[in-house]
């Protein structure tokens, strides 16, 4: 059997490209280049029907590294507990600034700040025993 090389997470949200640039401040990703043809993603989202403009929106690890996350616009909310946790590790007993401006210390680690709260779980610990 062929071994997976690459993948990417695919998450259901009402609201792509705001989760989107949420995790890509959290995880130091960017958004990759618009499609040929185009100068930005506005010019290629105006082109498509209006049912559709909105609907999806991705970001990457600049190293090429982590896995590319894709959120996707669906039109049912969430009606049950989230079955993925994307846990991010961060440096123990840091000194300084936060690692990230959108999260704050907690009695267990770090957790997001309600500015960026989202429909995600982002369980933020140093002490995880799987780590």
């Amino acid at each position: 059997m062929a071994s997976v090389k690459q993948f990417q997470v695919t998450f259901d949200c009402a609201e792509p490209e705001r989760v989107a640039r949420f995790w890509c401040e959290v995880l130091g990703y960017v958004v990759p280049p618009p499609p040929e043809g185009f100068a930005s993603w506005d010019d290629f989202d105006r082109a498509l029907p209006p049912e559709h403009q909105g609907s999806a929106f991705a970001c990457i690890d600049p190293s090429g590294v982590g896995p590319r996350l894709f959120f996707q616009r669906v039109p049912e909310g969430k009606v049950v507990k989230n079955r993925l946790h994307l846990d991010v590790r961060v440096g123990a007993r840091l000194v300084g600034e936060e690692p990230c401006p959108h999260l704050r210390p907690n009695a267990h680690g770090w957790s997001r700040s309600a500015r960026y709260a989202c429909d995600y779980c982002l369980p933020m610990t140093t002490t995880s025993p799987a780590w």
